[in-house]
């Protein structure tokens, strides 16, 4: 389990494929080796992903490898990922962090495509940097599941629902999310992993089946 606040942004060393339907991941991390064990679970740009070996860098942080099976690379962006990709980590939660963002499980919904970007420069001349606001198309099966105020799970990154419309919602990022996740890179035509809130999934799926009888 995760809570969308992303603690570190990786680079994808190496992409291997082995037995023809898995791939494996080489990341490099600022986390500490020490810290990861073998069998642990991050979260990388969404997809929760296991660990399957890992080393100290001699410039400092890490290496890890995870393995992606043939449903995470149909269902995720991660069968596009090449070597140089830029990731948004997370560890898992443990009892007594704090959950700042919301309960997000690793489990992809799908695809989302950002439509546009509009970037905001605060009065001060962007002394604090700059905003942006991203208008988001989310796959028609998952529309349902967004809402004014809600949260979504973007790439990895919790964040709140500012309008949605049909299949498209906004966001607004603020600079400091910009500057510590990968967002401050997306441009329009980037596909991004989605992970609706599971509230709204519960929501539902309960509504559903009052409809039904049952």
């Amino acid at each position: 389990m995760f809570t969308g606040i992303v603690t570190d942004v990786a680079e994808l060393a190496v992409v291997e494929d082995h037995q023809g339907s898995l791939r494996r991941l080489t990341i490099h991390s600022a986390y500490e080796a020490a810290g990861i064990a073998i069998g642990a679970s991050i979260a990388c740009s969404g997809p929760c992903l296991t660990v399957t070996a890992v080393g100290a860098r001699p410039e400092g942080g890490c290496w890890f490898t995870v393995d992606a099976a043939a449903e995470t690379l149909a269902r995720t962006t991660v069968g596009a990922w090449r070597a140089g990709l830029k990731l948004n980590l997370e560890r898992a939660l443990r009892i007594g962090d704090e959950l700042g963002g919301h309960l997000v499980s690793g489990h992809v919904d799908g695809v989302a495509e950002i439509i546009a970007r509009d970037d905001v420069t605060d009065e001060a001349g962007g002394a604090w940097g700059p905003t942006a606001r991203f208008t988001i198309r989310a796959p028609a099966s998952l529309a349902r599941f967004l809402t004014e105020k809600g949260s979504v799970a973007l790439d990895g990154t919790s964040l709140t629902i500012n309008s949605v419309e049909r299949d498209l919602f906004t966001v607004f990022l603020i600079p400091h999310t910009l500057q510590v996740t990968t967002w401050g890179g997306m441009r329009p035509g980037t596909r991004i992993n989605i992970e609706v809130d599971q509230m709204a999934r519960y929501a539902a799926r309960l509504a559903e089946a009052r409809e039904q009888g049952y």
